[in-house]
């Protein structure tokens, strides 16, 4: 068992962050979706769905629903969106996202509970009342979801497109926690961004979130957006703190206009200068550090009493698409187009293209487009890499065990390249194994960069930016 990790602090050291500032993954993967490819087909995926089903009999699921719909476009959204005014469009995706739910439910079984299921988007509210209820329905039908209020079922709101009609409704469909997108409630960025949001809109769904009994209820953040300022942020963030929500992720905003269209609509004169982003991060954290929340990692915040706060601590945390979890058990479905799977020893793609997904599911086909199939190495970075993601510190003895390697040995060349690391005290190497220090933690991507063979093999992928 890994050792308690009762030090969740966290150290802004200005220098090294400019040094170590370099573009790398978010590592919600590994291999990153940079390694997938279309040899791996449904059929690889039915295999390893159906070898794991063998395997754990009663083993626990998690579910991820992607709804891709959005009345309006946010300028800096890099999501698989499709944005529209017409409702109507969300009936033929149902449709197939419900034939979707059978071919995945008949692989598993209803024997195996769902401790996790995530809505996602897009704007998952853009469903009307109706559709939500059909939606849960026939998830039911074909999975065993709990009844208990004990998994971890979660949606993100956006509160223009919710109601506190809309929250007791997710509430009574089984949902207990929610995210929500703030960003910045500034209105020169809000216009510039394309997204108009007020506070009352936003505070109105907390309240009714916490009047319908939601568990946690996180709010999102983005820094670096045009026209936002270290002061104007300031503002926002204390707005934030002052209704105390659960949990909090603080993003970077990566402008990649090359690769994201939406974000040609954002003027680069407008956004902050490197000086001032990281100045807005800076005191962001020592504000929310001030308020009482701990640095989980990678963007995200909590309360030191939010179960992964308590997870990180007891070393149970864990990282998927989804984020931070507590649920590390868990094979993930993805439903949707898009989506991805992590299945046994497999991450699957959904078709990206909307009309391709369609036509996949009418031939009665499971939508997989691409994925990969993990080789031993590749499991045994995935963990490293995890471990160092969650719990800033990964044990030799623990990886040699579980993998039946010697770490020194396996490793040795990247334990050498973590000595410039470990010279500017962002890590601390010993006989027993490597810990992340508090000035290191921010710069976690970068100390799993080290573990990535693919990287090390192909330079120059356009991930974004570490901070």
């Amino acid at each position: 068992m890994v050792p308690l990790v009762m030090d969740q602090s966290l150290v802004f050291d200005i220098e090294l962050i400019r040094r170590y500032d370099k573009s790398g993954p978010r590592y919600t993967s590994y291999p990153t979706a940079v390694q997938f490819h279309t040899g791996f087909t449904a059929e690889h995926y039915r295999a390893q769905a159906q070898r794991t089903t063998r395997e754990r009999l009663q083993g626990p699921l998690s579910l991820y629903f992607h709804i891709p719909f959005c009345d309006t476009v946010c300028f800096y959204c890099g999501c698989n969106k499709i944005v529209t005014k017409n409702r109507a469009r969300t009936v033929p995706y149902l449709d197939h996202l419900y034939k979707e739910v059978a071919l995945q439910g008949a692989l598993y079984g209803r024997q195996r509970p769902v401790t996790q299921l995530h809505w996602g988007g897009g704007t998952p509210t853009f469903l009307s009342q109706e559709q939500m209820r059909g939606l849960m329905a026939v998830t039911r039908e074909h999975f065993m979801l709990l009844d208990n209020d004990n998994g971890e079922y979660s949606i993100e709101i956006d509160p223009r497109e919710a109601d506190p009609s809309t929250i007791a409704l997710l509430r009574e469909l089984g949902f207990n926690r929610l995210s929500m997108g703030v960003q910045d409630f500034d209105a020169k960025v809000q216009l510039a961004v394309n997204r108009v949001q007020s506070e009352e809109q936003t505070f109105t769904i907390l309240d009714a979130a916490r009047n319908a009994g939601f568990k946690s209820v996180s709010l999102d953040l983005i820094y670096g957006l045009p026209n936002q300022s270290v002061h104007s942020f300031a503002r926002t963030l204390e707005k934030v703190i002052a209704v105390g929500p659960d949990r909090l992720s603080v993003f970077n905003y990566a402008h990649l206009p090359e690769m994201f269209k939406t974000q040609r609509q954002i003027k680069a004169e407008e956004l902050p200068s490197a000086t001032e982003k990281l100045a807005i991060l800076q005191n962001t954290i020592e504000r929310l550090n001030q308020a009482g929340y701990v640095y989980i990692g990678m963007d995200h915040f909590a309360k030191p009493q939010d179960e992964l706060a308590i997870a990180q601590r007891e070393g149970s945390l864990y990282r998927n698409f989804q984020g931070y979890s507590t649920h590390a058990e868990c094979d993930l479905i993805g439903l949707g187009v898009t989506s991805i799977s992590m299945v046994g020893d497999c991450y699957a793609q959904n078709s990206r293209d909307i009309e391709d997904y369609y036509q996949r599911l009418d031939r009665n086909e499971l939508p997989v487009l691409r994925g990969v199939e993990l080789t031993a190495d590749d499991k045994l970075r995935r963990e490293v890499i995890t471990q160092l993601i969650c719990h800033f510190e990964v044990h030799y003895q623990t990886i040699n065990t579980r993998y039946g390697v010697e770490f020194g040995d396996y490793f040795a060349r990247e334990i050498a390249e973590l000595r410039n690391m470990q010279h500017d005290g962002l890590v601390r190497v010993d006989d027993n194994g490597i810990y992340v220090e508090p000035t290191g933690r921010l710069l976690i991507r970068n100390v799993c960069m080290v573990f990535d063979r693919y990287l090390r093999e192909q330079k120059g992928l356009g991930f974004s930016k570490v901070i």
